[in-house]
């Protein structure tokens, strides 16, 4: 007979040929989910589980949050990523904490780094990020940065960072840096690099920095991490914890660890240099497409009374013949067309080819070396700010926070 067990229930399960030790978390499929000690989640069925005893459930101790006069005053502003999170073993879930004493429990090393002040802004899953909660977040860093706040750190989670990092990054001048850092891997997993991430970021925001920045895992050791320039930044992998990858450009700058040493490169922005100012209008109505061979022209029907449209184009930045005509329609009828590459390196360059050229005698601009999703989000920022169709298009190909270069280096 199949016994019935609660979340958190410690139990024995035949797996694999032994016998395991574990907490029960749920029934999903006709299956038992079943944490084990060594933090992995197995499916058994539920026959081949049996009930050790029921665990109490598990305390919620607060302590007080030591001040450290000595020390750079931070804020933590959560978007729903993970700084710090903890496992209840009770029930083997693992949940964010927002609270700055939790936060400490969790990642103890962070009290020798700064004092902390946290800001629950959201709590999503950062596919479900908007322009809309963009603008509520440069609103609460901006405040944060007004109130002496000597840097902060924005968690989020990696899906959708690098674009949420490029909207700060053009709708602030800052002059303490903003840190967004997140976790590949969850703090009930033996690999988690989310306190590794967290103290690194910690160490940045006290660093002399002055730009907004992404930092995680360089490598998938837990030697250092690298800092992502925000509108340079890429997640290049699912799952692994060196997923981020500053593309065209070196990262500027990285943090050793466990020394947690600051090393920044010529290029990054120092501290100090831009005086505090918040530039939060967004055009929303402004998309991104990616060609791929046999696109319909009727696809782009779909983006008739936009205001802008970022094309992700193949090599030096193209799309079929075919498209051109209604690429022609959307620029005459006012939606700004700008052209990047689905290669990532290197640079758009329509003048080579014909196709090229037809393109921008449609009215389509070259991107140059912009990623495609910093292009998106400067797009949105530059409709937002100005309604001049050529000054727009003027400031897209300008160099605004470091998002495009005038040539690209060898090798990147």
């Amino acid at each position: 007979m199949t016994q019935l067990f609660v979340s958190g229930d410690l139990v024995h399960c035949d797996y694999g040929g032994k016998k395991r030790n574990g907490v029960y978390i749920t029934d999903r499929d006709g299956m038992a989910v079943v944490k084990l000690d060594s933090g992995y989640n197995i499916g058994v069925t539920p026959d081949a589980c049996s009930f050790v005893t029921r665990s109490p459930p598990s305390p919620q101790k607060k302590t007080d949050v030591p001040q450290n006069r000595s020390l750079s005053n931070l804020a933590i502003v959560s978007t729903g990523g993970t700084i710090a999170s903890r496992i209840d073993y009770r029930t083997g879930s693992v949940t964010s904490q927002f609270d700055a004493s939790d936060i400490l429990i969790a990642i103890p090393e962070l009290a020798e780094i700064a004092n902390y002040r946290t800001i629950p802004l959201a709590t999503i899953l950062s596919e479900n990020m908007t322009p809309a909660i963009w603008q509520d977040l440069a609103r609460a860093v901006f405040d944060e940065i007004k109130g002496g706040a000597q840097g902060i750190i924005v968690t989020h989670g990696t899906d959708t960072m690098a674009y949420s990092a490029a909207a700060l990054s053009f709708m602030l001048d800052t002059p303490v840096p903003i840190i967004f850092v997140g976790s590949q891997r969850s703090a009930d997993r033996p690999s988690s690099d989310n306190a590794m991430n967290a103290i690194c970021a910690a160490s940045v925001a006290t660093s002399g920095l002055g730009e907004v920045a992404v930092v995680m895992h360089a490598t998938t050791n837990d030697d250092y991490c690298a800092i992502h320039r925000g509108t340079r930044v890429r997640k290049m992998h699912t799952s692994r914890r060196d997923a981020f990858r500053s593309l065209g450009v070196e990262p500027i700058g990285t943090v050793a660890y466990p020394s947690r040493e600051v090393t920044l490169s010529p290029g990054a922005v120092r501290r100090g240099t831009q005086k505090p100012a918040l530039h939060d209008k967004i055009e929303p109505r402004c998309g991104l497409l990616q060609f791929y061979p046999g696109m319909s022209p009727d696809i782009l029907k779909a983006y008739e009374g936009y205001a802008g449209l970022i094309i992700a184009g193949t090599g030096l930045g193209h799309t079929g013949t075919v498209l051109i005509p209604q690429l022609r329609h959307l620029a005459e009828s006012g939606t700004l067309l700008v052209m990047t590459s689905q290669c990532l390196n290197g640079r758009v360059c329509d003048r080579v080819y014909d196709t090229g050229r037809d393109l921008l005698a449609a009215g389509v601009l070259e991107g140059g070396d912009m990623l495609p999703e910093a292009a998106l989000v400067k797009m949105m920022w530059v409709l937002g700010n100005e309604k001049d169709t050529k000054k727009a298009a003027g400031l897209m190909q300008a160099d605004l926070k470091g998002e495009c270069t005038r040539r690209s280096a060898h090798g990147l």
